[in-house]
Formats: C-alpha cells, structure tokens, sequence
C-alpha cells in the first residue's frame, strides 16, 4: 500500500509540471475575441481534456514501455531528466521547448486551432506531465491506480479553475507576481526530477546505493 505521503508528492509534481499559472497568458491571448460563455466552455474542455490524456497515460503506460522493450528504471532516468529540462525552464520563467515551440505558440495565437491543442497538449498535459503520471502509476494494483486518477482529477480541476479565472488572475496578479509563482514551482520541480532520476539510476546500477 503506498503511503498517503506519495500521493500527496505526486499531486505537488504534476502541479509543478502542469503548472496552469504558465499557461495563463496564452489562454488569454488566444480568447481575447471570445465572450464570457465560450471562455469558460474551453476552460473546461482543457480541463477535462488534461483529465483524459493523463488517466489514459496512468492505466495504458505501462504497457506500452513492455511492448517497445524499455524498462521501467531507465524511463526514470529518461522522464526525471525531462522533468529537469523544464524546471530550468520554469527557473527562468520561460515556458520552454519540452513543453511548448515558438511554432505552436504562433499557430496559437493565429486561431487556427481549436484551444485545446495546444493549451492542454502539450501545454499542460504534456511529456513532462504523461511521464510523471505514468512512473507515478507503475506500483499498485486498481485501489492504487483510482488514487491516481483522484489525484489527476485534483490537479484538471485547478488547472480548469485558473483558466476559468484568467482574466481575473492576469488583473489581479502583476506578470512579475506569475513568474515569481512559476520561479518556485520550477524549483520544486528540478528537486523532484533529481530524485527521479536518482531512483532510477539506483535500479539500474545497484552499486550506486
């Protein structure tokens, strides 16, 4: 049975990754022409769709590292790392090209997309984000595999509430306040990917420990 204290770790990484304070100014840039009504419609489909990719990643993840043949310690190494990229990212209060390309930020801002590629990938639920859920989700049977999808469910439900609120937030909040906010997260985050990492170096050279 894993401890409460693992659950409680799980859902401050995948908040530090997510992250929606980062995406706060692309949800507004991209709703600026919309009404009310349809900026809480697409916040809501980020949310659910932030719900969606991450419970497929926890219950499917897996499986699909058994069938390309790699094992679960160097997947460790492989997402901590990923997990490190974007915390230097986050320390510079950057959103970083793990998690977003110039490219798509500019397919963004033109409209021709529909808000939810790329806001919720691979803005928020992305490699950062799946790879995290799918390390979190390898230990445990169904009982522990629901937890996880709680947990999911708590951090798609903030990030819903803050683009929710975005409008609110950006008014409220000064851009150096959200960075400063970011600044932290990515702090907590390079810790956290250091011990993945460490974790599955461990595994995969037992005369580390």
């Amino acid at each position: 049975m894993v401890a409460a204290t693992e659950y409680l770790r799980f859902v401050v990484t995948l908040v530090a990754v997510v992250d929606p304070f980062l995406a706060v100014p692309f949800f507004i840039a991209f709703t600026a022409s919309m009404g009310g009504t349809a900026r809480k419609r697409l916040a809501r489909a980020v949310g659910i769709t932030v719900f969606l990719v991450l419970v497929l990643a926890a219950f499917v993840g897996q499986a699909l590292l058994v069938t390309i043949g790699a094992s679960l310690p160097s997947f460790r190494v492989g997402g901590g790392l990923v997990l490190l990229l974007m915390a230097l990212a986050m320390l510079n209060a950057e959103v970083g090209a793990v998690r977003h390309t110039p490219a798509e930020t500019q397919e963004l801002e033109s409209g021709d997309v529909s808000g939810v590629v790329p806001l919720a990938v691979p803005l928020l639920a992305g490699p950062g984000a799946i790879s995290t859920t799918i390390i979190a989700a390898e230990s445990g049977g169904i009982v522990h595999r629901l937890a996880i999808v709680a947990c999911i469910a708590v951090v798609s439900a903030l990030s819903w509430f803050v683009l929710s609120r975005a409008q609110r937030i950006a008014s409220h909040m000064s851009l150096t306040a959200m960075n400063i906010a970011t600044r932290i997260l990515g702090l907590l985050l390079a810790a956290m990917a250091v011990q993945t990492m460490a974790e599955g170096l461990r595994e995969l050279f037992p005369g580390l420990q």
